[in-house]
């Protein structure tokens, strides 16, 4: 199913122009902002390959007075966010782009969360190595944290089934609206 679903976004993302791509991923900002609530700290990430590109809600939300955090992979545990600027990250695991382990480290209000899937009720299929969905336990188990999924209108799908390690989104934020999610996820101020 993840291989399909690459596919599937490789072959949306190849067949739209570049401005086109970037008119859409900045219409993410103005989803995202008014569900935000008063500033505190976004944990985000370094879009790879054809995920949806949160810079530009990342630059909205500063100028709003949130920070910015980046993660980085240590291994099975869940993901470090650090503070820093895009400019500091550099490739880390896999090549994803992650700030330098010397930045300071800090624990986000609110998590954008890349996925190569997820439904209304706030499922999601991630890349499949449970990094998103163990770093959502540990955040939650300390306090809330609102997940906010980013993702093209396409991959909005029916029904994700969920294991019961899965951490659900409280909202899905694509180029066209604001999903929020079902009941059982946290709401958006």
């Amino acid at each position: 199913m993840r291989r399909e679903l690459r596919d599937a976004r490789s072959a949306f993302v190849g067949a739209i122009a570049p401005a086109v791509r970037h008119a859409l991923e900045s219409a993410l900002a103005d989803w995202l902002l008014p569900h935000l609530g008063k500033p505190g700290t976004i944990g985000t990430y370094a879009a790879t390959g054809d995920e949806i590109d949160p810079a530009s809600a990342q630059s909205a939300a500063s100028a709003a007075g949130w920070r910015i955090a980046f993660p980085r992979v240590v291994g099975p545990a869940p993901l470090c966010f650090h503070h820093c600027s895009f400019a500091e990250l550099a490739p880390g695991f896999k090549g994803i782009p992650e700030p330098p382990a010397t930045a300071p480290t800090v624990v986000p209000d609110v998590l954008l969360v890349p996925l190569l899937a997820a439904d209304r009720a706030g499922n999601r299929l991630g890349q499949g190595a449970g990094h998103y969905d163990r770093t959502l336990a540990s955040l939650r188990a300390a306090g809330p944290v609102l997940a906010i999924g980013f993702a093209w209108d396409m991959q909005i799908v029916e029904r994700i089934e969920s294991q019961p390690w899965d951490q659900p989104l409280d909202a899905i934020a694509t180029p066209a609206s604001f999903h929020l999610a079902g009941p059982g996820a946290r709401r958006c101020a």
